[in-house]
């Protein structure tokens, strides 16, 4: 038996390869050997850290029974949901078909044309409170293939029809003050009055959510404030207080029992929550988690760590994190998920170097730094054409996954912040080069297109509209063009910001728990960008008020007046005649670039910037949705 798994980029395929299972990776080879034997396909999809994904594969996967009755019947492919989240949103659309309970392990059974005609989550070895064993699953789909091949094949055609019918979402006008204010008040039904967060069950920090809330704070929505600063604080019970990094969710609703697993995604979108509410403590936990947990050595971060170790030699499910640091210390940490994904390694830079800017941490603006070269050298490539993004890369050796908006939004979101907060403009060049190479025909996509597989099979999903814990990758795609529109007063950009958002509103003003990110980034286009550039010595008090006023979507910068010419001399119109009054560190504010007179006088800053979150006057729009 082949083993095909064993130099994939993905640490969860690497983990499979010594698997009885003769899994194949994902790509037209294992359809064509389907084909060839006249077998189903078993899409078999997880990651790394994923808890019930490593249970079913000790107890199913590495049976060499079961393995050796699955590869008779059956072709099987073994995918990182990360690495190819097309793949992954393709085949959770099928699911949804055949059960409510989506999530992973997600196992999916195909016709060799990627047909779906059966899936569901996690199967146990036996029987278990109705639930059918694998092996139960394995010999139903068997014996429909040889059986009821019809049936199979139709099954499989309606799913693929049903999918192909959705009703397009149309486009959406950017959302009324109104409609943003009615949005807030349906999020605070979902409010647990009890022991805060979301819900009566399982417990996440839904951090795109908070962001959405916190930005219309930055508007003066008091009733926004409040929740968000409420769910802001519930999630702290999810933060480890030896390591500084969030884990994945609370299993119960008091928030006890985490899932122990901690994601890049998760903790950069925290870092920025920390930012936006000023709260140093947390931002400087969360910071420490990403420099000296999941950072490699190459300046990059990982996309994950485990939530199972060995305790004593002995696996356990979160015992490492029941240890002290001393505890800890002389215990193997729990694995790290290392491949670099260039969107979530884009949200990391941006939330280090607005951290940074915010709490005057030079050293993690440093570490933002290093992360961008880090991705820029290894998922970067230049064409005629513009610059062309690899998604997914482990120890230099790159996948061949498509990039998606996630990685052209997330990077360049990163850095833009990056630039802001380092004064150099070059990262900001290189941002806008990216934005432009998705946004320059009638619609907003990537380059060269997306998942190939999918696409000839027609069973392709648009995964960059899907949100959930991680903002969707029009929403970061829209996110950075809306920054560009702060920097540049390039009309084009905003516009580019609002098709992208355009098929998203109407399901986010419906369901506002899950479009968290959408709303916020269409809080902030329904009102003109707030701007601050303070130009001369990185010192002082009228420095420190800016940087207190610094918020994770606010446009801040405090340069040199060498900075400020090379911003000006690479399109960023902001910038442009900006200069240190009498040698002193000169602030100015600006509302769509209509700008108050510059002033050098602390007091006086501090009056035009009001105090917190909750002291802006709302502006919003008056067209109506």
């Amino acid at each position: 038996m082949a083993n095909r798994l064993a130099s994939a980029i993905s640490p969860y395929l690497v983990g499979h390869a010594e698997n009885p299972v003769d899994w194949w990776p994902w790509g037209e080879a294992a359809f064509a050997e389907a084909a060839r034997r006249d077998v189903p396909v078993l899409v078999s999809i997880g990651y790394a850290t994923c808890h019930w994904c490593h249970v079913m594969a000790r107890e199913s996967f590495s049976d060499p029974e079961l393995a050796a009755y699955l590869n008779a019947q059956v072709v099987s492919i073994k995918v990182d949901r990360e690495e190819h989240p097309e793949v992954d949103a393709a085949f959770l659309a099928a699911a949804s078909a055949f059960t409510p309970q989506l999530g992973w392990p997600l196992t999916v059974f195909a016709t060799p044309e990627g047909r779906v005609f059966y899936a569901g989550t996690y199967f146990p070895p036996q029987p278990v409170r109705g639930v059918p064993s694998f092996r139960q699953v394995l010999e139903a789909i068997v014996e429909a293939w040889a059986d009821r091949r019809a049936e199979v094949e139709a099954t499989g055609a309606a799913v693929a029809e049903a999918l192909a019918a959705r009703p397009d979402p149309g486009a959406g006008a950017l959302p009324a003050e109104h409609a943003l204010a009615a949005a807030v008040a349906e999020l605070a039904t979902f409010e647990d009055p009890q022991f805060g967060g979301f819900g009566a069950d399982a417990k996440f920090p839904n951090a795109p959510v908070i962001a959405f809330l916190a930005e219309r704070a930055l508007g003066g929505d008091e009733s926004a404030a409040a929740l968000g600063r409420r769910l802001y604080d519930a999630t702290q019970a999810l933060r480890d207080p030896v390591e500084g990094g969030f884990f994945r969710y609370a299993v119960r609703r008091d928030w006890s029992e985490p899932h122990y697993e901690r994601m890049l995604s998760d903790n950069a979108q925290l870092l920025d929550l920390a930012t936006a509410f000023g709260d140093e403590p947390t931002a400087d936990a969360v910071a420490g988690f990403l420099l000296e947990v999941l950072r490699l050595p190459g300046g990059a971060f990982a996309s994950a760590q485990d939530s199972e170790s060995l305790i004593d030699g002995v696996g356990s499910e979160g015992g490492y994190y029941a240890l002290d640091a001393a505890g800890r210390a002389v215990q193997p940490p729990p694995r790290v998920d290392d491949k670099v994904l260039a969107g979530l390694n884009g949200l990391a830079i941006g939330a280090l170097a607005g951290a940074g800017l915010r709490f005057a941490r030079p050293d993690w603006v440093t570490a933002a730094r290093a992360a961008a070269d880090a991705v820029r050298a290894t998922h970067v490539v230049g064409t005629p054409d513009g610059p062309r993004l690899r998604r997914a890369s482990r120890d230099d050796r790159v996948s061949d996954a498509a990039a998606t908006l996630e990685d052209y939004g997330g990077l360049a979101c990163g850095l833009l912040r990056l630039a802001l907060a380092t004064g150099d403009p070059e990262p900001a060049v290189l941002a806008q080069a990216l934005v432009e190479a998705c946004g320059d025909d009638a619609r907003i996509a990537v380059p060269g297109g997306g998942d190939a597989v999918l696409a000839r099979r027609g069973i392709a999903v648009d995964a960059d509209q899907t949100e959930g814990a991680t903002p969707s990758g029009a929403a970061l795609y829209a996110d950075a063009a809306a920054r560009l529109a702060a920097l540049t007063d390039d009309a084009a950009h905003r516009e580019r910001a609002e098709r992208a958002l355009a098929p998203l509103l109407a399901g986010a003003l419906e369901r506002p728990i899950a479009y968290g990110a959408t709303l916020a980034v269409a809080a902030r286009l329904a009102n003109q960008p707030e701007q601050l550039v303070v130009v001369g010595p990185d010192a002082g008090d009228l420095v420190r008020r800016a940087r207190g006023w610094a918020a994770p979507t606010r446009t801040v910068a405090i340069v040199s007046e060498a900075q400020a010419r090379a911003f000006t001399e690479a399109g960023f119109e902001l910038f442009a005649g900006r200069s240190a009054l009498d040698g002193a560190p000169t602030a100015y504010l600006c509302e769509g670039f209509v700008c108050r007179l510059p002033t050098a006088d602390a007091g006086v800053l501090g009056e035009l910037l009001g105090g917190g979150l909750e002291t802006r006057p709302l502006r919003g729009r008056s067209s109506t949705t």
